[in-house]
Order: C-alpha cells, then sequence, then structure tokens
C-alpha cells in the first residue's frame, strides 16, 4: 500500500503504547492499529514526535515498524528523523523493505536560513533514497525551524519524491493559501496537505486548501467524520461537531502534557492497556486526569463517543 500527492482523509499521528515497566505493549499497538481503521482513517503514521521515537532503541522501532505494517489494511509511513542521515538511511531501508508506505522527515533544530533548510533535505533524501516516497514535516512550534512557502516550493521542486506536507505551522492558514495559490498558477506542483497541531485548526484548514489531518487527536473517528462533512460541503454541522471538542483539544495542546493527555484518553477508550511513557516524561497529576475525565464528560452530551 502506497499514498500519493491527491491523498485525503485522517491519517493518524500514533502513540507507541508502553507497559508499565517500560517495554513496549504490542498487545495495545494491535488495538491500536484496528483501532485506527474502524475510525475510518485514511493512512497511520508511526514513530513521529508524539510516537516517543527519541526514546526507542534502533531494534525497537523495526520491532514496531514490522508489528504495524503486518496488521494495517492502510498506508503506514515511519517517521525517520534522526540526528544523522547514517540512522535515517538505516530505519528507512527497513521500513520500506518491510512494507512500509513511505518515511516522515523532520528538519533538525540547528537549521536557520533557507539555504540550509533546502540543503539538509536535499542530503536527508540522498540518504534514505530518491525513490522513496517521503512526506515532509513542518513543525516550527516544536523544531523551531521556519519554512516559509519559497522554501517547501523548492524542496518540493528539487524532490519530485516528497508527495506530502504535513502542515503544523501557527498561524499557518495563510500558508495553506499561498501554496494552493501558487499550485493554481502553475508554480508549484500538486501535493497532499495534511495538518496536526492536534486539530486544533481542522475547523478551517480544509477550507483553506487541506486534504485532511494528520494527527493523533484521541477521536480519530471525529476527525474523519469533520472531514467528510466538509467535503460534503456541511460547513455548519462540521464547525458544530468540531466546537463539541475544542476544549479537549485546547487542552491537550499544553505544552509538555500533550502526549499524557492523548494517552489517558486512548486508555479511557479502552484502546490502550496503560498510559505509561518512556522516561523521563511528564504525566498527568490526579487533578489533571480529574479536569480531562470532566471535559470528557461534558463532551458525552453532545458526542455518544464519549461516553465511556
Amino acid at each position: 500500500m502506497t499514498f500519493g500527492a491527491d491523498s485525503k482523509g485522517v491519517y493518524a499521528i500514533a502513540t507507541t503504547p508502553f507497559l508499565e515497566d517500560g517495554s513496549i505493549d504490542f498487545a495495545s499497538i494491535d488495538r491500536l492499529t484496528g483501532f485506527y481503521e474502524q475510525s475510518g482513517c485514511t493512512g497511520i503514521t508511526i514513530l513521529g514526535i508524539m510516537g516517543e521515537a527519541p526514546k526507542l532503541e534502533p531494534e525497537e522501532s523495526r520491532a514496531i515498524v514490522k508489528r504495524v505494517v503486518s496488521r494495517a489494511r492502510v498506508p503506514v509511513i515511519v517517521g525517520v528523523s534522526a540526528p544523522g542521515f547514517a540512522g535515517m538511511r538505516s530505519l528507512a531501508h527497513s521500513a520500506m523493505e518491510m512494507g512500509a508506505a513511505g518515511v516522515m522527515i523532520a528538519p533538525p533544530p540547528a537549521l536557520r536560513t533557507d539555504d540550509q533548510i533546502v540543503n539538509y533535505f536535499a542530503g536527508a533524501v540522498e540518504a534514505v533514497g530518491e525513490d522513496v516516497p517521503w512526506v515532509l514535516q513542518d513543525y516550527p512550534l516544536t523544531l523551531a525551524v521556519v519554512m516559509t512557502p519559497g522554501v517547501i516550493a523548492k524542496i518540493m521542486t528539487n524532490h519530485p519524491s516528497c508527495l506530502m506536507l504535513k502542515h503544523e505551522d501557527w498561524p499557518g492558514l495563510e500558508k495553506i493559501s499561498r501554496l494552493r495559490a501558487m499550485q493554481k498558477t502553475g508554480e508549484l506542483r500538486p501535493f497532499s496537505i495534511l495538518c496536526g497541531n492536534g486539530g486544533l485548526f481542522l475547523d478551517f484548514e480544509p477550507e483553506r486548501g487541506a486534504d485532511g489531518a494528520m494527527t493523533g487527536y484521541g477521536f480519530p473517528d471525529m476527525l474523519t467524520e469533520l472531514i467528510g462533512l466538509f467535503a460534503a460541503g456541511k460547513r455548519d454541522e462540521a464547525h458544530d461537531l468540531f466546537d463539541a471538542h475544542l476544549p479537549l483539544i485546547r487542552y491537550e495542546q499544553q505544552v509538555g502534557i500533550g502526549l499524557a493527555v492523548r494517552k489517558h484518553v486512548l486508555k479511557r477508550r479502552g484502546v490502550i492497556a496503560t498510559d505509561a511513557q518512556r522516561k523521563p516524561a511528564q504525566m498527568l497529576t490526579p487533578a489533571a486526569k480529574a479536569e480531562v475525565d470532566y471535559l470528557l464528560a461534558r463532551m458525552a452530551k453532545k458526542d455518544k463517543r464519549a461516553a465511556f
């Protein structure tokens, strides 16, 4: 299975489930994979920032790729970002050999100038192979690397193997509009745009030209319904659904505890066995858990998916 420049829908950013002792919970990985597919996701992205990839040993990363790819019936994209190209090359080649649809690459935080960014991705593509489909991750809030529409356009022009942009700039609505305008005038080739940031701006991103979402919010079934409503032209219904989830989406966007919130919700939904993270990690306090549970209870009045 593969993905393309015309990919749409929701690619779930998968968490990595752990047992309380820090070991990988493969049974929960199986449930999580099935859950994403049952939720209507068109793809799954693993070993991203929210997948705690930097905390994994290389052999653990490969074991996770093998497990997910062997069970998934949708394209699987593997995050291969690494400090050096050698590790990136190794994981990318292993992932593709195991049947992954492609890889995702994020810029390292040290990059500052446009030329540094463009040259870095030239080296990354050379490392993974020009025949490997890949996703460009644009996440300046966490990675501290700012890519202008012009820089993104140059990367896309230089590397036809880049088929998708994971858009996570903030504010970023104008960037989506600018990229789509460049495509309409023929300045830029087509590619898919899926948006992250926990879905925080997914109430307007499809209207600006985004093809869907690539995020790990604990209600992927809501995300797929939302994208479907926008595609059907049901704007008010889409915004009503989004508004019902906005308090939890906003709460999850707190720096440092977003993953903890996400794992707590997935545990409450019965998808993963524990909300454990690899150390070092910031866990939810009892007060924070109570606040999340309160938000879920309020949300359940409007969306029965939260009634558990």
